[in-house]
């Protein structure tokens, strides 16, 4: 790899296609950014390729790929999510017409390689696991070919440092890290133990804190997002990373807070709630999925059923961490409307921003086997499906048990329900009664950063950003600040993530209205009255 010879690689982070939940465009734009986050997987790969090429990022979320860009090239390389399919095919149509050789890789050309046919290269499976192979062929003169890494067998602690000294940080709201890969539960309709395995594999100590040296060595400060799909699938390896991370902040006056994804059951573990409050996590996305214990069972999520999911996320925000979280609606357990029932738990646990999707069969997960036997999925994806594509519309890709006017009806009303701007305000309220950030050693030096909602300018700019009634969220943060002082600015974020998720919420409910009208309505034949039942029997 070492003695490789020049090459020019252009690497392209495609767009998500859509506007979808995560996209907080007007968020970003409030706090001086352009986009969430950068391409943590384009960078990692970077890192793998040899010492004497030459390497460049686009973002095209945050910057246009131009044609004296392609020109420059002599390899692009490009990949991301489901919801980035559409715009990795304009790439590789793009180099395509300009003669450049593409290669895609990521997760979703693992997951539909058929998808990405036009492509020079398709690389599947973990990058740290093929590179190698591509890299020869690619010096051996290799211009088309299909690279396939042996599932779950990547070791991670010799996975390079990402390179982050190709991102342009005042572009991103966060910037990411990876601790794991992996995750130790068997949710049916998840793609992640497909693609990772369900034995966790985590970086070492020393490796993890050197990926934030750098970060800090070039200057970053505010938020860093660990983008595990569990953070705590591997229990003993966080909580003996997490003293050192504490450690490491300290050292250096706070220069960065974190965030990241976890099971229910991090609610469980008092002490591992302290190390996260210690280590400066703020925030924790949640899995939820359904109030429903029947449909928990049935989906495989059993760990969601052993307890009271409202009084585990208080014991959340007693830590000090605000909550995501994720639900879903169009399992096969649902005989009837869920839609009051998810509503009331997303009330009493005072979640103010959650992920409400429709089921979709990811290729390769259990699910989408089971449905596949049944004959019940839907053609497999098209590009066609893709250019539109988000997880808050493009679900129920298979016959729905209950009819589907139903399942599409409980889903705009809860979307109705829990973002309607009062009831949005109304959890706001409750979450700054109980999120507890009174322990933290002291205020970060992270909010010096782009972070700092406290400074008044953006305080306006947020809150005239928001959509009517504005005077609503103004009283509510008047109220917050009152009530919680030390969690201000954690509550202002939520608040703000307001000017997307209320927008998108209403427009997904017009979309997902117009589909409604447009399935043919059910013929249902109407029932004899008992008391002329017998005039219809045979003779």
């Amino acid at each position: 790899m070492l003695d490789a010879q020049a090459c020019n690689v252009l690497m392209v982070c495609p767009r998500f296609e859509a506007e979808t939940f995560w996209s907080f465009k007007r968020t970003s734009k409030a706090f001086g950014a352009k986009y969430p986050a950068p391409p943590l997987g384009l960078i990692t790969v970077a890192a793998l390729l040899p010492r004497s090429w030459t390497i460049r990022l686009v973002n095209r979320n945050t910057e246009e790929l131009t044609g004296d860009d392609l020109d420059w090239a002599d390899l692009v390389l490009t990949g991301g999510m489901l919801p980035q399919a559409g715009d990795m095919l304009d790439v590789v149509d793009l180099c395509r017409a300009r003669g450049k050789p593409v290669a895609v890789g990521g997760p979703s050309v693992t997951s539909s390689p058929d998808l990405y046919q036009t492509a020079n290269f398709r690389v599947l499976g973990e990058a740290e696991g093929v590179i190698d192979q591509f890299v020869e062929a690619w010096e051996a003169g290799a211009r088309e070919g299909l690279f396939e890494a042996e599932k779950f067998q990547v070791d991670v602690t010799k996975t390079p440092m990402p390179r982050f000294d190709l991102l342009k940080f005042d572009d991103y709201l966060h910037i990411g890290v990876q601790f794991s890969r992996g995750c130790p539960f068997t949710c049916e309709f998840c793609d992640i133990i497909e693609l990772y395995g369900r034995v966790p594999r985590a970086k070492t100590n020393a490796q993890m804190l050197a990926e934030l040296d750098e970060l800090y060595r070039l200057g970053y400060r505010g938020l860093v997002d660990f983008v595990d799909d569990n953070l705590i699938g591997n229990k003993k390896a966080v909580k003996a990373f997490l003293p050192d991370l504490a450690q490491w902040l300290e050292a250096r006056d706070y220069p960065f807070e974190f965030t990241t994804e976890a099971s229910i059951n991090l609610a469980d573990d008092h002490e591992l709630l302290i190390l996260l409050n210690r280590a400066n996590f703020v925030g924790v996305f949640v899995g939820i999925e359904s109030p429903d214990a029947a449909t928990l069972i049935a989906m495989r999520k059993k760990q969601n059923t052993r307890r009271n999911i409202a009084q585990s996320i208080h014991r959340i925000y007693a830590a000090g961490l605000f909550v995501h979280a994720g639900f879903i609606i169009g399992f096969d357990s649902e005989t009837e409307s869920v839609a009051d029932a998810m509503v009331e738990l997303i009330e009493e646990a005072a979640i103010p921003v959650c992920m409400v999707g429709l089921l979709y069969a990811l290729p390769n997960t259990q699910l989408t086997r089971r449905l596949e036997k049944a004959g019940r999925l839907h053609p497999h994806l098209r590009r066609e499906d893709v250019m539109s594509a988000d997880q808050c519309t493009m679900g129920l890709n298979f016959g729905t048990l209950r009819p589907r006017q139903e399942v599409l009806g409980d889903y705009a009303r809860v979307l109705q329900l829990i973002y309607d701007p009062a009831a949005f305000a109304g959890r706001l309220q409750r979450l700054a009664k109980m999120l507890d950030n009174c322990r933290r050693k002291r205020r970060t030096r992270a909010q010096d950063s782009r972070g700092d909602s406290g400074n008044i300018e953006m305080l306006h700019r947020i809150i005239s950003n928001l959509p009517e009634p504005r005077e609503l969220f103004g009283r509510t943060l008047a109220q917050c600040v009152a009530s919680n002082r030390d969690s201000t600015r954690r509550i202002l974020l939520l608040m703000a993530l307001y000017q997307d998720v209320g927008p998108f919420s209403r427009d997904v409910i017009a979309r997902i209205e117009g589909m409604i009208a447009a399935i043919e309505p059910v013929v249902i034949e109407p029932r004899v009255p008992v008391g002329q039942a017998s005039s219809h029997l045979p003779n």
